[in-house]
C-alpha cells in the first residue's frame, strides 16, 4: 500500500455513473456510499481508498487533535488509523455504518499512541513547566489563561486508559454507551473508570495548586 498522508491527501473526485433519467444533467452524480467505497477498494481500486480518506480524515483528525502534541503527532496518528483501516477492511461487515467502525479503530490508534508514548516519555517535572501559581489561587490561574497549561500537565500525570475516558468522555462529550462501543469495555465498566479517573484529576489539580 503506498503511503497515505492523511494531512495533505487530496484525491479528485471519482467518476460515477448517471442514474437512469434522461432530464438528469451531467453535474448530478449521485455519490457512493460508504460501503460501495469499501467494495470497490477491496475489488482493487484506490482511488476509492482515497475517497474514504477524504471523506473521513477530518472527523479522525478531530479524535487523534486530542492526543497529539504537534503536527508530526497527529500526522503519525492518523496514519496510523487508514493504515488499519486499510487492512482490516475486509472486516467491516455493514451491520454499523462505516464511520462507527472507523471510529473504534481511531480510538484503539489513540490508545496505543498514549501507550507508546508513556514508555518512551520521561516524567516531566513540574519545575519544568512556568505555571507561577505559588501566590494565586485556581480562579486567578484560570484567569490569566494558564487553564490549559494546567489540564495538560494534569492529563500527563494520568494513566493511558484514564486519560483515554476523559477526553472521550469530557473534552469529547460523548455518552457512556458510545464510548463503551469504541472501547470494547462494558458501559458499567466504562462509568466507573470514568469516575476514578475525574477524581484522580481532580487530586492532581488540587495538589498542583497547592504547591
Amino acid at each position: 500500500m503506498p503511503y497515505v498522508n492523511a494531512l495533505s491527501i487530496s484525491w479528485p473526485a471519482l467518476p460515477f455513473a448517471l442514474a437512469d433519467d434522461k432530464t438528469q444533467v451531467m453535474a448530478d452524480f449521485v455519490p457512493p456510499t460508504d460501503a460501495e467505497l469499501v467494495t470497490a477498494t477491496l475489488a482493487g481500486d484506490d482511488d476509492a481508498f482515497a475517497e474514504i480518506v477524504a471523506r473521513h480524515k477530518r472527523r479522525v483528525f478531530g479524535t487523534a487533535a486530542r492526543f497529539a502534541r504537534d503536527d508530526h503527532q497527529l500526522d503519525d496518528i492518523a496514519q496510523d488509523v487508514f493504515v488499519r483501516a486499510f487492512r482490516h477492511l475486509g472486516k467491516f461487515r455493514g451491520d454499523a455504518p462505516f464511520e462507527h467502525w472507523l471510529a473504534r479503530i481511531t480510538v484503539s490508534a489513540c490508545y496505543d499512541f498514549l501507550r507508546k508514548e508513556r514508555r518512551v516519555r520521561e516524567q516531566v517535572s513540574l519545575d519544568a513547566h512556568d505555571f507561577d501559581l505559588r501566590d494565586t489561587t485556581m480562579d486567578a490561574a484560570l484567569a490569566a489563561g494558564r487553564a490549559r497549561e494546567l489540564l495538560e500537565f494534569a492529563m500527563r500525570r494520568l494513566t493511558e486508559e484514564e486519560r483515554l475516558i476523559i477526553t472521550l468522555a469530557e473534552l469529547e462529550e460523548r455518552p457512556m454507551r458510545e464510548i463503551a462501543e469504541l472501547t470494547g469495555w462494558s458501559e458499567t465498566n466504562v462509568k466507573v473508570r470514568a469516575f476514578r479517573a475525574r477524581q484522580n484529576l481532580k487530586k492532581i489539580l488540587e495538589a498542583t495548586n497547592e504547591e
